[in-house]
C-alpha cells in the first residue's frame, strides 16, 4: 500500500452471538487488493482490467459474518479484511527490499506482483497473537497456479487439520461451490530460503519449480503458529 494515494487498512468485523454456546470462535482473514497493478512488477495491459477484482477474499469473508449474524450461529465469528491498493509510485515497495511483518518475520521480497501473500501474512499473524481462534480461514485471489491447474470451477484448498479439510469439503458439496485439496509438500520449503531475511516470499528466479499456489500456501503456514488453519485459493472461481 505505500505506493497508493489512499493508505492501507486493517479492518476487523465481528459477530457475536447474543448467548454463545461455546467459547470456541472462527476468524476468517480475506486478501483485499482494492486494485492491483503488480507496483514494480508490473502487470502486463491484457491482465490489468480484472484486478478490480482482487479484492474478492475480503468480500467473501464480509459475507460471511454477515450470513453469520442472519443465521444467528452460536459461536463468534470475525472477519479480518487487509485492505491495500497495490499502485506504482515513489514510495512503493521494491523487489529485494526486506519487510517485517506483524509476527516480527522478516521477508525478501522477490516480486512485487506477489502482495497477496504479504498482506495475509499480517493478517494471520495479527489473527493468531490478538484473537487466539480456534480455527483460522483465509479466502484469497492468490495465484495463477491454481486457475492453471483447477481451472475456474474449483478453488484450491489447503490446511493443516484434516477435520477442517473434511468440514469444508463437506460445505462446499452441499453448497455447490467446488473446491479441490491440494497438497502442503514440505519438501519445497527450501524455495522460500533467503540469506538475507527469515524468508523469501516466492521462488527465487530461474527455480523453474512449478506449484505456485502449493508454494504460496506453505509461505502463508508459516504465520498461524499451529493454529487449525485453511486456506482457500479462488482465484479461479472469482471470477
Amino acid at each position: 500500500g505505500s505506493g497508493s494515494a489512499n493508505g492501507p487498512r486493517l479492518v476487523r468485523v465481528t459477530y457475536r452471538p447474543a448467548a454463545a454456546a461455546t467459547d470456541e470462535s472462527v476468524v476468517l482473514v480475506g486478501k483485499g487488493i482494492t486494485f492491483d497493478s503488480g507496483g514494480i512488477s508490473l502487470k502486463p495491459r491484457e491482465s490489468m482490467p480484472a484486478m478490480k477484482m482482487d479484492m474478492a477474499g475480503s468480500a467473501v469473508v464480509l459475507a460471511a459474518v454477515q450470513a453469520a449474524a442472519e443465521l444467528h450461529v452460536p459461536f463468534e465469528v470475525t472477519a479480518l479484511l487487509a485492505l491495500a491498493e497495490n499502485a506504482l509510485g515513489g514510495a512503493s515497495y521494491r523487489p529485494g527490499d526486506i519487510v517485517r511483518t506483524y509476527n516480527g518475520t522478516t521477508v525478501e521480497i522477490g516480486n512485487t506482483d506477489a502482495e497477496g501473500r504479504m498482506v495475509l501474512a499480517d493478517a494471520l499473524a495479527y489473527a493468531v497473537q490478538e484473537l487466539h481462534p480456534s480455527a483460522l480461514i483465509d479466502v484469497a485471489t492468490l495465484t495463477g497456479a491454481a486457475v492453471l491447474g483447477l481451472g475456474k470451477r474449483h478453488a484450491a484448498l489447503f490446511g493443516n487439520d484434516p477435520n477442517l479439510l473434511s468440514a469444508l469439503e463437506a460445505a462446499a458439496s452441499s453448497s455447490g461451490e467446488p473446491l479441490w485439496q491440494l497438497p502442503l509438500v514440505p519438501e519445497y520449503d527450501y524455495l522460500l530460503d533467503s540469506t538475507s531475511a527469515d524468508l523469501a516470499h516466492v521462488a527465487p528466479v530461474g527455480a523453474k519449480a512449478g506449484g505456485g499456489a502449493i508454494l504460496g500456501a506453505l509461505f502463508l503456514e508459516k504465520f498461524v503458529d499451529g493454529t487449525p488453519w485453511i486456506h482457500l485459493d479462488i482465484a479461479g472461481p472469482m471470477e
